[in-house]
């Protein structure tokens, strides 16, 4: 039987992401596809899977991208499905740990792919939200400045997010000094 959850994650939480799809696993409910905040869940073996889901560098169609999951799903990892540029994987579960990055570079690459996404989408609308809240002041000042608000809190909000990536690629940076 089908199950539609919604379900809304940030872009930095991916990791929460992923610990929600391997805990919902764990109850009988495997990811068949997925949308915007929409999960679909079928039910089967508690624990069959585990979850594990990556940024791409380009949208899933493209050829590089593309060539990417084809080299996953030959280790026997099954592609889910795909929501912009983000991918979901799962892997039968046999007791070991599947990862999708074989070592630290590769995860602070993720990450920098992250980072460039977040960088964009706070600049723009901080940026934003400064030009109406000075447009707001030089013109009419009857009406609420409800976009500026609006804009500006997302783009706070989204850098919030950026500065967590930052230091979290800034430890894996420090943890890869170490093993070098």
């Amino acid at each position: 039987m089908k199950r539609n959850m919604y379900k809304f994650f940030w872009a930095w939480d991916f990791e929460k992401e992923e610990k929600w799809l391997n805990e919902m696993s764990s109850k009988g409910l495997q990811l068949t596809g997925i949308g915007l905040c929409k999960y679909i869940f079928e039910e089967g073996t508690p624990g069959e899977y585990s979850y594990r889901l990556i940024m791409l560098e380009n949208m899933p169609g493209h050829h590089e991208s593309e060539r990417y999951i084809r080299f996953i799903e030959e280790t026997g990892v099954e592609h889910v499905g795909s929501f912009f540029r983000w991918v979901y994987f799962r892997k039968k579960s046999d007791n070991n740990e599947f990862e999708l990055f074989s070592d630290i570079k590769s995860h602070i690459n993720h990450l920098n792919r992250l980072l460039f996404l977040l960088g964009i989408f706070a600049g723009l609308n901080l940026l934003n939200g400064i030009h109406q809240f000075f447009s707001w002041l030089s013109l009419d000042k009857s009406f609420f400045p409800v976009a500026a608000i609006l804009c500006l809190t997302v783009g706070l909000t989204i850098s919030y997010g950026f500065v967590y990536i930052f230091f979290k690629k800034r430890k894996l940076k420090r943890e890869n000094v170490l093993r070098e």
